[in-house]
């Protein structure tokens, strides 16, 4: 097996037989998305989906977090990390890409990791793995298609009650809903991932590009609309609520804490 490593920082790229890794590291953080996260991020998937040695993509964290969402502290000071004037274009947190991507979700997704989850092909989950929806506790709005593609997954209602309450759904709970494809032990994480990415790469490699295309045609005949009105919704909220950073530094210890205290850490 080799392996071959590109980037050091924020976000990690390796390639490892074919499979493109891209690691979220900043584990101190629970890998928040910094801006400078938010820059780098596409560009290593991005790169990675160019690359003609690359089949398959995933995209995981350091231990212990996958994604903690939109880091608080830089939000809630300079947010620098948010921008209320950005363009309406609803297009998720990833650039367009050809090959697909698995989420290797090795623990907590909460609410902008949530999403990075979510724009994902697919998701193996570690039994360690939570699932979030701060959005409301925070006081920003989804704008990378939350409230279209988690209703798809686990269902409308289950959907709201992930949204309304923020409460917590650890990694069981999420496969019986959908959210995930399976759970399995955290060590075995990656390892589960690369065998799912053989399989992939056994196939005929036009073909799968085509189904990754096919999908995201025949998804957005029914979703587009949704992913416009809440990228518009989103961003209205900001400007209506007139968001200023510190509204976001006075919650920020409330919802850690919760966060902690519903997972054990």
């Amino acid at each position: 097996m080799t392996t071959t490593q590109f980037a050091k920082g924020a976000v990690l790229t390796s390639v490892t037989e074919g499979v493109g890794v891209v690691t979220l590291n900043r584990p101190e953080a629970r890998n928040a998305l910094s801006s400078e996260v938010l820059r780098a991020l596409p560009q290593a998937l991005n790169s990675l989906d160019q690359d003609p040695d690359v089949d398959v993509l995933v995209i995981t964290g350091s231990d212990p977090a996958f994604c903690a969402g939109l880091d608080l502290k830089e939000l809630g000071g300079s947010g620098g990390n948010i921008d209320p004037d950005a363009s309406l274009e609803a297009s998720g947190p990833f650039p367009s890409r050809s090959k697909p991507l698995i989420g290797a979700v090795n623990g907590v997704a909460v609410t902008g990791g949530l999403e990075l989850a979510l724009a994902c092909d697919f998701l193996i989950a570690s039994d360690r793995a939570a699932f979030a929806d701060t959005h409301a506790r925070v006081g920003v709005m989804p704008g990378w298609g939350l409230s279209v593609l988690l209703p798809q997954a686990i269902g409308v209602r289950r959907a709201r009650e992930m949204s309304l309450t923020g409460n917590y759904v650890d990694a069981t709970t999420a496969a019986e809903w959908g959210l995930v494809n399976k759970v399995v032990p955290h060590d075995s994480l990656l390892e589960t991932v690369h065998s799912l990415a053989s399989d992939i790469r056994s196939n005929d490699q036009g073909g799968v590009q085509q189904m990754v295309r096919t999908y995201e045609r025949t998804a957005g005949t029914t979703i587009a609309e949704g992913w416009e009105i809440e990228a518009s919704m989103g961003r209205d909220w900001l400007k209506k609520t007139n968001f200023k950073p510190e509204k976001v530094a006075q919650r920020v210890a409330d919802i850690q804490n919760r966060g902690r205290a519903q997972n054990n850490f």
